[in-house]
Parts: structure tokens; sequence; C-alpha cells
């Protein structure tokens, strides 16, 4: 009876240990993009589907309000790993139908199959031609979660990358003219800065926060950072040199283990002569602005109200 216990245990674990391998072998090959979009006779906004480096670019527009000149540049969350969701398209519909703004929402390459660098070498050259055919005055970059990284992280390489564009043509032509593309605004909710989590107040917070954890996302960082990107600031923007970016605005929720480097990152800010304006709420979970569910209601309204007023100031 032993035996035959001892055989069936060894099979049940040689089971999961293949359905394991097949998981990670398919995560590792799999091209994930999002193929749901919202339904066209009940979704309030018109969806048009674009390629950009073969990647799809959803550009979102008002169907039943009027057009505004704003437009946002919005980087979805999911640990890098998730494509577009639900909660993504329903929030995106409630900012155009509040706004009348345009929302350019790209699909970028997901983790494990593809790594940051991947990720820059989409959404760079996609950032660059969108500021060369609009007024930056009326340009807004957005993200949650990761994608809230993502914007911050691209707007420093900008400015590195600018700098550098910079010292060339001086060397070259004695020409200093060169401009930073800089967006209006940024607006971060709930933005994942530090992907090696090493925060120790994070883990006080663990014990609040319902939809996050530490050790699962640790692992969708190293994914995310390849294999050498765990310590750079394209990975970690909490590292990045803010001292030329301005007009940038958080949300963040005290029940969110990601708050704490909110924190870090505003001081940082202070010590390069810059002000980050930071909208904290008192028991808000992660991106609680995009849900909708009766136990944050009044969290959710109050956050996505301020969100608003924070998009149309000028």
């Amino acid at each position: 009876m032993k035996e035959k216990i001892i055989k069936i245990t060894v099979i049940l674990i040689v089971l999961a240990i293949l359905i394991a391998v097949a998981t990670i072998a398919y995560f590792m090959l799999a091209e994930i993009e999002t193929n749901i979009l919202p339904n066209d006779s009940t979704y309030t906004c018109n969806i048009e589907q674009r390629e950009f480096m073969n990647r799809n670019v959803f550009i979102l527009t008002p169907k039943n309000v009027e057009k505004t000149d704003m437009v946002i540049l919005y980087f979805h969350g999911g640990s890098y790993m998730a494509e577009i969701t639900n909660e993504h398209w329903n929030f995106l519909e409630k900012v155009i139908n509040r706004t009348g703004a345009t929302v350019i929402l790209p699909d970028y390459p997901l983790s494990p199959k593809h790594d940051y660098k991947d990720v820059f070498n989409m959404v760079e050259p996609l950032y660059n031609d969108i500021v060369s055919k609009i007024d930056t005055n009326n340009f807004i970059v957005m993200g949650d979660s990761a994608g809230g990284g993502l914007a911050l992280a691209l707007e420093e390489k900008i400015v590195k990358d600018t700098e550098a564009n910079k010292n060339n043509e001086y060397i070259e032509n004695n020409n200093e003219n060169t401009n930073y593309k800089l967006p209006k605004k940024t607006i971060l909710i709930s933005p994942w800065l530090d992907v090696r989590l090493e925060n120790t107040k994070i883990d006080e917070v663990q014990k609040l926060d319902k939809d996050l954890n530490k050790e699962t996302l640790k692992l969708a960082g190293i994914a995310y950072s390849g294999k050498d990107g765990l310590d750079s600031y394209l990975v970690n923007p909490i590292d990045g040199d803010l001292s030329e970016l301005n007009n940038i605005t958080i949300f963040t929720g005290t029940y969110d283990i990601l708050n704490p480097d909110v924190h870090v990152l505003e001081e940082k800010a202070k010590e390069q002569e810059i002000t980050i304006n930071v909208k904290e709420y008192e028991g808000a979970s992660h991106i609680w602005i995009l849900k909708d569910n009766d136990e944050e209601k009044e969290l959710i309204e109050q956050g996505f109200n301020d969100l608003i007023e924070t998009l149309k100031l000028n």
C-alpha cells in the first residue's frame, strides 16, 4: 500500500513539474497581445487600431462628446506581463467622456518573451512620432502601475538622450538649440518605481495590500529586466534623473505596497530641486481609481474626480 502511495505521489509531482515547465515555456515563446476590444455598439468611444513597429496602437476618440485638443499617451499596467484589460478600457472611456481627449494606447511588448529593451525600442520612437505631430502644450503622458513606471522612465530617457544630442551638436556645430520635447503634464497612478522592491516599509504595507504580493512582483520585475537591467533606471525610474522633468502628479493609496517608493521618489525629487505633486489617499488600494466596486466607491469617485481636475488644469 505504501509503495502504491509513493508511486502515485511521484507521478503527481512529475506531472506538476511538467505542467509548470510547459507553462513557463509557453509564456517564454508566446507573443502576448491585446486581442479583445470593447463592443463597438456599447462602448462610447471610437477605437482605431493601427500598427507601429509590428505592434498594435489603439487610438481612442470621443463618440458622444465634443473632441478637445488634449492628447493623452497612456501606458497600461500589468506587471509588464499582462495585456490591456477591460478595467483599462472602461477607465479610459470615462476619462475621454469627461475631457474630450484623444487617447493613444500602445500595446507594447510584454515579458517574459520581451524585456525592457524591446519595450523602449517601441515606445520611444512612438513617443517621438507623436510629439513631432502635435503641440506638446496639449500633450499628457499617463500610466498606471508598471505603465506608470514606464512613463517616468521614458521621460528620463528622453532628457538623457536630448542631453547627449546637445553635446554632439555642440562639438560638431557649436549648436545648443536642441530642446526637450516633454509633455505638458505627467500623471502616474500607483506607479511601480523600483522592481527590486527593497524598501523596508513595503513589508509593513503588504499586510494591508489585497492586490499585490511582493515576491510574485519581484519575479515579474526580474523577467522584465532581462539579463542586464535589474539596476537600470529604465527599469527602476526611482534612480533616474528627475532634474529636468516638471508637472508630475502621482496618485497613490496607502494600502498599496508600491506606495512607500513614491515617498522615496518625492524626496529624491526635492534633492534635485523639483516638486512632485503627490496625491495620497488613506485606505486606497493599488490602482483603485481604475476599479469599479462598492468597497472603495467613495475613494474611487474622489480619486477619479481629482484626476479629471488635474487633467483639465492649465
